[in-house]
């Protein structure tokens, strides 16, 4: 008879939780992202003139030609792929991580007409942690800046406040670093962000 009692409880107290856990509760988080931030909760997207998804300011994108800002290094699946999220996972003494950063710190001197001594900013021959970081540093946007401007046939005083425009300051004021969002400013040198 104790034991018929026993499962009585452990049968309400799964069903309560049940409930709370799998359905209020996501729907309280769901209620309040949709309520206090709408666009992050629906990914940030980015649409075109016919409100189809173009991209999203979440996740980088691959951008490789002269006229665009090239982003960090992706490590995930084949470039900025979503479903294969993550870095390379290499080790500091790893010898394929050293070929690979060598080898991209020779692509960008070129690309962007830098001579052999010049530093290269870390975040321009290394992927994120996760991949699909679509943030560049300050510093990089401003290395590459010359060669977008030429590019484009813009002034480089113009091309600078595009990329101001589009640089994310510290969270809450005090973490991390600013970041130029590389998918937010070439879509705007497209004309396709406002």
């Amino acid at each position: 008879m104790n034991i018929l009692k026993e499962i009585k409880t452990s049968v309400v107290v799964t069903l309560v939780l049940l409930i709370i856990c799998c359905g209020i509760y996501p729907l309280v988080v769901f209620g309040a992202g949709q309520l206090l931030f709408p666009k992050q909760a629906n990914g940030s997207l980015v649409l075109d003139g016919d409100g189809k998804p173009i991209a999203s300011t979440l996740l980088g994108q691959t951008f490789s030609a002269d006229k665009y800002f090239n982003p960090r290094p992706s490590a995930a699946g084949q470039g900025y792929d979503s479903t294969s999220s993550g870095g390379s996972n290499y080790g500091a003494t790893s010898q394929a991580l050293h070929d690979a950063v060598k080898q991209r710190v020779a692509d960008y001197r070129k690309a962007n007409n830098l001579p052999d001594t010049q530093l290269v900013p870390g975040d321009a021959v290394t992927a994120s942690g996760s991949g699909l970081d679509p943030h560049i540093s300050i510093n990089n946007a401003l290395i590459q800046l010359p060669r977008v401007a030429k590019a484009r046939g813009m002034s480089e005083d113009d091309l600078k406040k595009l990329v101001d425009q589009c640089t994310d300051g510290r969270d809450f004021g005090i973490l991390g670093e600013p970041g130029v969002n590389i998918v937010k400013l070439n879509l705007a040198l497209d004309g396709k962000f406002k």
